[in-house]
């Protein structure tokens, strides 16, 4: 399934300063029933966001007006926990396209990879300039270049780079999952195996 292509993201910030997040509470197991990538994100941290009574837990990030933006800012091992695919597909379908942390479990971050979420890898003294940054101005910008692999505090102009697999910065750049990229090289496949003794 394709998803949309990223070059360049500039958007503020949805902070959540929360070390160890894991998939349970990005998106409880109670709402894994469907097989598709769609409507996860109305369950996106269920069990933080509202009360049993279905009312929005005024205290939370994803609730407060002055929080916007394509960006979730998150604490150090985000993501840890079970495998499921559905976290990273509620990060998505919420409107999120990048997820930052100081520290991302790998199966998360793969997950992430496979959709269209970038997940940037910074330094723990950088998280904590993100997260100033985001309390001194809730508008602050940020920008976020794959092409550069480096993620920019606009208003200081702050920066700091951050490590992608080739192969998946080149999906991401095209808008690919691992299916996609497939299709795409399916001649060279076709000619390659013309040359096959078999």
């Amino acid at each position: 399934m394709a998803y949309d292509k990223f070059t360049t993201l500039k958007s503020s910030a949805v902070p959540l300063p929360i070390e160890n997040v894991d998939t349970d509470q990005i998106i409880p197991a109670r709402f894994l029933k469907a097989t598709e990538r769609k409507g996860f994100g109305d369950n996106l941290f269920r069990d933080w966001r509202y009360n049993q009574d279905d009312t929005p837990k005024e205290d939370f990030a994803l609730n407060n007006p002055k929080y916007s933006g394509k960006i979730l800012v998150g604490g150090k091992n985000f993501g840890s926990g079970s495998s499921r695919e559905h976290a990273a597909w509620a990060v998505y379908d919420y409107g999120f396209r990048v997820v930052i942390s100081s520290f991302f479990a790998d199966i998360f971050r793969g997950n992430c990879l496979n959709i269209g979420v970038l997940p940037v890898q910074v330094s723990p003294e950088f998280l904590q300039k993100i997260f100033a940054a985001i309390e001194a101005n809730p508008d602050t910008e940020f920008k976020v270049s794959l092409s550069e692999q480096k993620v920019t505090i606009l208003a200081t102009g702050e920066s700091e780079p951050f490590d992608i697999n080739d192969y998946k910065k080149g999906n991401m750049t095209n808008g690919f999952d691992d299916i996609d990229y497939l299709l795409n090289i399916k001649g060279n496949i076709q000619e390659f195996a013309k040359t096959r003794p078999f």
